[in-house]
């Protein structure tokens, strides 16, 4: 019987999910949380180990000799040092897909706390406001129609084709720019380039996995080539956007706002200069965190597990993605 270990159960499963899949394969072990000094120890009698975000470098994976398989319990796998497993033997997958409905939800959630102000005009109507105000309407900002607006899609993988699903529905034109447009060109939606990009988008959301190339895509270049009007929307990866640069945009008028679920540092332990910012709204990366999402990401991971021990592995990753 397999020693399986995870490392940090408790985001994918606080409570409202089951682990009984993954103990019919082996010995489990599920720690809600482990720090990086402790990654070694408890990792120490594992034939398989689970993990989300706790880190699997080098010089951990040093330390596993009996380390068979890495499966993470995410989308992104640069919490493991993917060529050091792969030297040592260890194969290392993942979970894809398992949270387009949810991360796209997500997404609309976002546009439209900053189209339509709910949560504003909310605590006004309970701090009084309503009773006080002589008109028996009003609002406190602006109100946006998302129809006939353009939404913009920068990575038009799963989760993007599901953000341009929703965008139709509202009504809105839809642009994207992907790597490949005649593999998953659609009705509605239209490829362009990454500069008509930032220029015609109302709202542009990010999807595309963080890498090399892309990484700080979102600076003060970018920005400054999208409307004043424009909203940034980011569910995808904290390393997309320049964070320093995206203030200074805010503070300007440079665009309207943002609504971001990813920030460079997580948590933002330091602190962050886009907390509080009038015109920025932030989610403690929970775009992917529907029970049914995590539902869907522990059986996918299961599978991976299971399908490790019947020899054919699958999702198997390769080392190029720097995601998280």
């Amino acid at each position: 019987m397999k020693n399986i270990v995870v490392l940090d159960g408790h985001t994918a499963n606080p409570g409202d999910c089951s682990w009984e899949a993954l103990e019919a394969l082996g010995h489990v072990t599920v720690h809600t949380r482990t720090t990086s000094e402790l990654v070694a120890e408890r990792a120490a009698e594992a034939d398989i180990v689970l993990t989300n975000k706790a880190v699997l470098d080098a010089a951990t994976l040093a330390q596993l000799p009996r380390l068979q398989l890495i499966s993470v319990m995410a989308t992104g796998y640069n919490v493991v040092d993917v060529a050091a497993a792969q030297k040592q033997g260890i194969t290392v997958c993942n979970v894809r897909g398992y949270a387009a409905n949810s991360v796209a939800q997500h997404v609309f959630a976002l546009v439209l706390e900053l189209t339509n102000h709910v949560a504003k005009h909310s605590q006004h109507t309970a701090s009084g406001g309503w009773a006080a105000s002589p008109d028996w309407s009003y609002t406190l900002s602006p109100m946006t129609e998302l129809a006939d607006k353009t939404m913009g899609i920068y990575g038009f993988g799963q989760i993007g084709q599901r953000v341009a699903d929703i965008a139709l529905a509202f009504g809105m034109k839809v642009i994207a720019t992907h790597k490949h447009p005649e593999r998953d060109r659609r009705a509605g939606v239209d490829f362009v380039s990454f500069e008509k990009l930032l220029a015609k988008s109302d709202v542009l959301s990010l999807h595309a996995p963080l890498t090399a190339d892309n990484q700080g895509i979102m600076n003060s270049i970018s920005l400054a080539q999208m409307k004043g009007t424009a909203l940034l929307i980011n569910t995808g990866r904290g390393g997309l956007v320049v964070e320093a640069d995206l203030k200074k945009a805010l503070d300007a008028g440079t665009i309207a706002a943002a609504g971001l679920d990813v920030l460079l540092e997580e948590p933002p332990r330091n602190g962050n200069d886009l907390l509080g910012l009038p015109n920025c709204i932030i989610t403690p990366h929970n775009a992917w965190a529907t029970r049914e999402a995590r539902q869907r990401l522990i059986a996918e991971s299961v599978e991976n597990v299971r399908a490790f021990l019947a020899g054919a592995p699958r999702n198997v990753v390769g080392s190029s993605s720097v995601g998280s």
